[in-house]
């Protein structure tokens, strides 16, 4: 069977659930829906861009592994480009975290038969109505087929294809059940959201995130891979350790700012009078938030934070 024939029988298996897809996404003020670009980084892996967070995808001999699955609305459109990218159809999805905008294919697919593998906390999060705080909405579960069906607690290791693949959860970050991929052949690490390259990140505190957690989950990324690292950001462009190091930074001197409010126990209604973020709008208020919206998720965050750890009687996470 020719490539085009390959790419027009997976589209058609896809197309007989589109009616079905719908799924509100988090989509966090991010800018209107642009054209799917992909970007080949090695013969097995690629980068595919404009739909939601970034999408990996693995390219085998026999079938392709993709890293998350952009917004439910554009999945078909996704997988065109998917299919254009790589001639077999994909065999498993790996979701990097809950979010709208990163599991939006999982019906699509999981329907079409597509192993959909996540940290055991985004199956909780997706199979449970969730009340946004951040934006006062309710987000509904997935219907049975988008759940994933291969669940983890801490990490591990697989192989698909010829690449090997390494994956970690990290807690309580950006939300809590956050995970990042390493290709150590190629030297690739995908982040998911843990990482937002050049802007300020969101942080989702009504499902387990907070900005404290998400410097400490840069600090480990840091440590993954080398200099020479490719990352793929769960938003933004392709980037390098500095770049992530340069968000690291950032997100330790807001930390410590807010900290200096949390210990007088200021309103948020103080925190944006006094704008601590001010000199850094500039440079990372031009992405998905400016610098009041992400105010508003990272000060919150830490007293949610404290609040559960309080109730809990120590750290949930240890670092």
């Amino acid at each position: 069977m020719g490539l085009n024939s390959h790419r027009r029988d997976f589209l058609r298996t896809l197309c007989g659930g589109a009616a079905s897809l719908y799924f509100t996404g988090l989509g966090f003020g991010q800018a209107g829906p642009g054209s799917i670009h992909a970007t080949k980084l090695t013969d097995r892996i690629a980068l595919l861009t404009g739909d939601g967070g970034n999408v990996g995808l693995v390219i085998a001999e026999d079938g392709l592994l993709m890293i998350d699955g952009g917004y439910a609305n554009r999945a078909l459109e996704l997988q065109k480009a998917v299919a254009d990218t790589g001639s077999h159809p994909v065999k498993v999805l790996f979701n990097t975290h809950w979010h709208g905008d990163h599991v939006g294919s999982n019906e699509l697919l999981g329907k079409a038969g597509v192993k959909i593998i996540a940290h055991q906390n985004a199956k909780y999060r997706l199979s449970e109505k969730v009340k946004m705080e951040i934006d006062n909405t309710t987000v509904e579960p997935l219907k049975s087929e988008g759940i994933p069906a291969q669940t983890f607690v801490d990490g591990g290791k697989l192989t698909f294809g010829k690449e090997k693949i390494e994956y970690k959860w990290f807690p309580d970050a950006h939300t809590d059940n956050d995970v990042y991929l390493f290709f150590p052949g190629a030297n690739v690490l995908h982040t998911g959201d843990l990482f937002f390259s050049g802007m300020y990140p969101v942080i989702d505190y009504t499902t387990g995130g907070w900005i404290g957690g998400m410097t400490a989950a840069l600090d480990k990324l840091l440590k993954v891979g080398d200099a020479q690292t490719r990352i793929i950001p769960g938003h933004g462009p392709l980037s390098s350790k500095e770049d992530m190091r340069a968000a690291r930074d950032m997100l330790h001197t807001v930390f410590d700012r807010l900290s200096t409010f949390s210990k007088k126990s200021a309103s948020l209604d103080d925190v944006l009078k006094a704008n601590p973020v001010s000199d850094l709008e500039p440079k990372w208020g031009q992405g998905l938030l400016n610098g009041a919206a992400f105010l508003r998720m990272a000060y919150p965050s830490i007293e949610k934070h404290t609040k559960l750890v309080r109730a809990a009687g120590t750290r949930r996470v240890s670092w």
